[in-house]
């Protein structure tokens, strides 16, 4: 199929063109069925055409298929935002608004942390990645291919080492990095916010360190420092919870939704302190396609699905699963490029290394090619792509994810 009308600048994973899909399964064009473990860069952890979301996408249609709440309120915009606002684990009253998508939840974010604060700097951490748009790009702790050819960017962003189990930067180098940073390049007190995903996904599923998240958390507090918590991938049950920053014991003032908010449907939010969600003037936050109702109704119908119980059981079984597996392929030693598995509960990510242990990044890229002939997509990821990113849809049938991780088992085996 010809793509010369699409730009040459959009980086294809995949070189198929895919049809129709049904929950952890894709056809593409000529019939061939893959498992599907891209999940749409983690935007479908109740998979494809759920019947609850689309069926909540077809009688919307019928109702109203579009309004701009800031012209006209409409009832699923209310409705969302009540229901969502109920949903985010923390102790203080809540409110938030609605976007298009990730990206612009977190340039309205920024909007809110200047006005909150009348600060304007802000402090984001390697390998984090928080969008496209230019002002989410100087946030990006990675320079290719984001922010390249692209010029001089806005704000003043600053960036830290991301503490992590998962790439050994201890809690107390990224607190020393801090306290250099405060000493040399920025006065504390004229920073606005600080930035951080509680698993990064771009740097390879990465998990916070919780003891650094509790001293970042005190640290704000002390010098009115606002916390933005970028769950935009790891949230609605990727690790079991509803959100990852339950796992470190802490509570951030701003909260970026994305991805999995609405069962496929681009739709994004800002959410958090209603305090803060109200510091700017009225026309300040808004957009036009920002809280669609379809996007609304496939929010809502995904709500409904993600109970408690229903995302701790998903996490559990699929965290088992890739857990047990992966620990018998290092055990049994079915390639020398295993590496580490990276992550927490169903966010998970496989480390590709070479006996030197440097990145085995065209290792990974082999890999990609032949899971895909053999009928598994996989995503890539960390900052020298050699890192599988596990993204199965968490209602993915336990013999579709088995037959998944047999397929990625058999393309391990056979890496040159």
């Amino acid at each position: 199929m010809s793509r010369e009308s699409i730009s040459q600048s959009i980086s294809i994973v995949h070189p198929i063109s895919l049809s129709h899909g049904k929950n952890a399964e894709v056809w593409d064009t000529s019939g061939k069925r893959y498992i599907d473990f891209v999940g749409g860069i983690g935007v479908l952890n109740l998979g494809h055409c759920h019947p609850s979301v689309v069926e909540a996408i077809r009688e919307q249609a019928t109702r109203l298929t579009h309004y701009a709440f800031n012209a006209a309120p409409h009832a699923p915009y209310i409705e969302l935002m009540k229901r969502l606002t109920a949903f985010i684990p923390v102790s203080y009253p809540v409110s938030g608004m609605l976007t298009n998508s990730g990206a612009e939840a977190a340039e309205n974010a920024l909007k809110i942390a200047r006005g909150a604060t009348g600060r304007t700097a802000v402090i984001a951490f390697d390998g984090g990645f928080h969008g496209r748009t230019l002002a989410t790009l100087n946030l990006n702790g990675k320079v290719a291919p984001y922010k390249q050819k692209v010029g001089v960017l806005p704000g003043t962003v600053y960036h830290l080492p991301y503490p992590s189990a998962d790439n050994g930067v201890t809690c107390d180098d990224a607190i020393n990095a801090m306290e250099r940073l405060f000493s040399v390049e920025i006065d504390v007190n004229d920073v606005a916010c600080f930035i951080v995903e509680p698993v990064q996904g771009e740097a390879g599923f990465l998990a916070l360190d919780s003891q650094f998240a509790k001293a970042l958390r005190r640290l704000c507090d002390e010098h009115g420092i606002l916390l933005i918590a970028d769950e935009i991938q790891s949230g609605f049950g990727r690790t079991g919870q509803r959100f990852a920053f339950s796992r470190l014991g802490i509570e951030p003032d701003l909260i970026l939704l994305g991805k999995s908010i609405a069962g496929g449907v681009p739709l994004g939010a800002v959410v958090g302190r209603r305090a803060l969600m109200d510091t700017l003037p009225k026309g300040g936050l808004g957009g036009t396609y920002s809280g669609n109702p379809i996007a609304c109704a496939a929010a809502l119908a995904t709500l409904d699905v993600m109970t408690d119980a229903h995302l701790q059981a998903w996490g559990e079984q699929q965290e088992a699963a890739i857990v047990r597996r992966h620990a018998v392929w290092k055990s049994k030693k079915i390639s020398a490029y295993l590496g580490r598995l990276t992550g927490v509960g169903a966010m998970r990510g496989i480390e590709l290394l070479l006996a030197d242990g440097t990145p085995g990044s065209a290792q990974l890229s082999q890999l990609l090619s032949l899971a895909r002939d053999a009928g598994l997509l996989l995503m890539p990821s960390g900052k020298s792509r050699h890192i599988v990113r596990l993204l199965a849809p968490l209602t993915i049938e336990p013999e579709v994810l088995e037959e998944g991780l047999d397929i990625l088992e058999a393309c391990l085996r056979t890496l040159d």
